[in-house]
């Protein structure tokens, strides 16, 4: 049976589609492309907006004409959504929320088996619950851990807390038995990856603690882990996945300087540099609170790659707002900036706010946002010019003859690297 995967949204999603992959591939199915027929095409899917939902409609019913006869499934955050606004589509056979994935493949033959496509009764048992180990990963050289999952506090604009469920840790027993076979197989970084990846192992003490005792609780679990981690013989280098901001204190940066396997990349998720803005997101920080955390991060690490998330046009962002935001932006020199439009999701008291501005203003503080953003990027990447460097080598390329490797500096900034032989 031929089986196609398609993965939509963060890095979670990625991590948890390579899963499944591996689930299916274990079974005897053969994993094809998207773009090509198979039996059973999976949509890992995302909501974190309107476009991620229309876009994650319009991969569905791809899969269907691209093979009427097939089984098609939508997985993840998406459909989590839909459920909850009662939109499930006619067109889709199997509906697998976030908490079911790791199940998805009796699901898939119980259909299968209702068609007669399959014979149940010859098939191999499986292992209801687990997922194997193995993961399809980049190239052999880098791979992603999902070390948490969901989250227990709520910004006014963000649907992920409802589809993603409850702050959940993993054991740091089952993350460094993950960690040992990866390097085992001889990939050399990691990056962790999670929902809120700064509450790690906070859910072992959060329901004795009030709000203020959860924020100091930040990092502990996440400082301790990375140290284990860094002492997995053939890991060379750890990369941590989107922080809280409050995480950045003078503690807890000494001590993640002193793990030389940390790589200095860091994306702390600003959204606004407003802070009525800020207050109104419900983000637990300021514009100036913030910045002590950029100029700490760059006390204890030279040069380190800073990116960040900014929201245009949230309800109630005047000029004066918008200017505020981007003024303070500018000040941070951020290597790289991801530029959302504010997207009205239902069910979130973002949703009701008064004063939402309109489609056309959105799109012209996105490109203003979005062309200072790429002047910081090329600014700070021509800064490594003449540098000497370490480069993860990722993958072989052909250029006009010639060949070459290319990789990432523990920056992240991509580097092509000429061959000496052909």
């Amino acid at each position: 049976m031929k089986i196609a995967f398609l993965t939509l949204g963060c890095k979670v999603n990625s991590y948890e589609t390579e899963k499944m992959k591996t689930q299916f591939e274990t079974e005897g199915y053969e994993i094809v492309s998207f773009s090509e027929k198979a039996d059973v095409y999976v949509v890992n899917t995302c909501t974190v907006t309107n476009i991620a939902d229309r876009k994650s409609r319009k991969m569905l019913h791809r899969a269907r004409r691209m093979n009427p006869d097939a089984v098609v499934v939508a997985a993840g955050c998406y459909v989590d959504s839909a459920r909850q606004k009662g939109e499930e589509d006619e067109s889709v056979d199997l509906f697998i929320g976030n908490e079911d994935k790791e199940i998805m493949i009796s699901k898939v033959e119980k259909i299968m088996e209702k068609r007669g496509i399959i014979n149940k009764e010859n098939c191999p048992g499986h292992s209801v619950g687990e997922m194997s180990e193995k993961a399809e990963q980049e190239l052999h050289t880098r791979a992603y851990i999902k070390i948490q999952n969901g989250w227990n506090q709520y910004c006014s604009y963000c649907i992920i807390p409802y589809v993603r469920g409850k702050l959940e840790s993993r054991t740091e027993e089952d993350i460094l038995s993950e960690t040992k076979k990866l390097a085992a197989a001889g990939f050399h970084e990691i990056v962790l990856t999670g929902i809120h990846l700064s509450s790690f192992g906070v859910d072992r003490e959060f329901k004795k603690t009030d709000a203020n005792s959860f924020v100091k609780l930040q990092g502990k679990y996440l400082l301790e882990l990375l140290q284990k981690m860094a002492q997995v013989s053939g890991i060379e280098r750890l990369r941590l996945g989107s922080l809280e901001p409050r995480i950045i204190t003078e503690e807890f940066v000494k001590k993640l300087a002193e793990i030389p396997e940390v790589c200095p990349h860091f994306h702390l998720s600003l959204q606004s540099g407003c802070d009525a803005t800020l207050k109104r997101m419900n983000r637990h920080y300021s514009s100036q609170e913030y910045l002590q955390g950029v100029e700490i991060l760059r006390k204890y690490f030279k040069d380190p790659a800073i990116t960040t998330d900014i929201i245009v046009g949230f309800p109630g962002e005047t000029e004066e707002e918008f200017e505020a935001s981007r003024n303070f932006v500018d000040s941070i020199d951020f290597y790289e900036t991801h530029i959302f439009k504010y997207s009205r999701r239902e069910g979130t008291k973002a949703a009701v706010m008064p004063d939402q501005v309109s489609e056309g203003k959105k799109s012209v503080r996105s490109a203003e946002m979005i062309e200072m953003g790429e002047q910081k990027r090329r600014a700070y990447e021509e800064s490594f010019i003449g540098k000497e460097v370490e480069v993860l080598v990722e993958e072989e390329i052909e250029r006009n003859g010639e060949i070459f490797w290319t990789g990432h500096t523990k920056e992240y900034i991509k580097i092509a690297l000429q061959s000496r032989e052909n």
